[in-house]
């Protein structure tokens, strides 16, 4: 029975990593998607996302299948749990790559994205955090998820400044196609710093993997 619950648990990690791996590439063709001012490389995200959605639901599938099979002891059960709520997160990381193609598809005109300078930094940052949030937990590095979460900071950061260059160019504004752009940069930037959040969650579920706590709360 222990060797069935190894052999599973491992393709548990397989699945989840491939699953990261294909937000983490989604997420970079995005801001690509903008700066090339691409729609059909857009489309080809926001489709994407279906696959994605497949994956997780044959994870959390995965998953069930070990609790009700393998009846896992404590430590066990924490890792299989905590790996339905990372599953979570990628889905909705996901969603939001496919949220910023969405936007990618309502942008006018391919010269202003270059205005916003911090995007791509942000994209860079977000997808980081993302590769070693999976990294950690499949490793249930604890020190490794503290040192992601304070990576955070620098994504807020990064937020404050594309804001500040939405700003900008909301003041070289001069028709209503340009007001729209620069809104829709903003909410591209919003759905990157959610990534970012998602990812200290990842490293959050990690440390309950191990302990049983999530922000000081013993849950399990």
């Amino acid at each position: 029975m222990r060797l069935t619950y190894e052999y599973e648990l491992q393709e548990l990690n397989r699945e989840l990593k491939e699953m990261a791996r294909r937000v983490e590439y989604a997420i970079g063709q995005t801001v690509q998607a903008f700066a090339d001012h691409n729609r059909t490389l857009a489309a080809e995200i926001i489709r994407g996302d279906r696959t994605v959605n497949d994956m997780e639901r044959a994870i959390e599938s995965r998953c069930l299948s070990l609790i009700l099979k393998q009846t896992p002891v404590a430590g066990d059960l924490r890792v299989v749990s905590s790996a339905l709520k990372v599953v979570t997160d990628l889905e909705r990381i996901g969603d939001h790559a496919s949220d910023i193609a969405e936007l990618i598809l309502q942008v006018h005109g391919d010269g202003s994205y270059q205005m916003i300078r911090h995007l791509p930094e942000m994209e860079e940052a977000v997808k980081e955090m993302l590769h070693d949030s999976i990294e950690a937990f499949i490793a249930r590095d604890d020190q490794m998820a503290q040192e992601i979460i304070r990576m955070d900071d620098q994504v807020d950061q990064l937020f404050d400044q594309t804001k500040k260059d939405v700003a900008q160019m909301l003041k070289s504004s001069t028709d209503d196609e340009s007001i729209d752009n620069a809104m829709d940069f903003l909410m591209a930037a919003k759905y990157l710093e959610r990534i970012g959040d998602h990812a200290v969650n990842i490293c959050e579920w990690t440390q309950f993997s191990k302990t049983g706590t999530v922000k000081n709360i013993r849950l399990l």
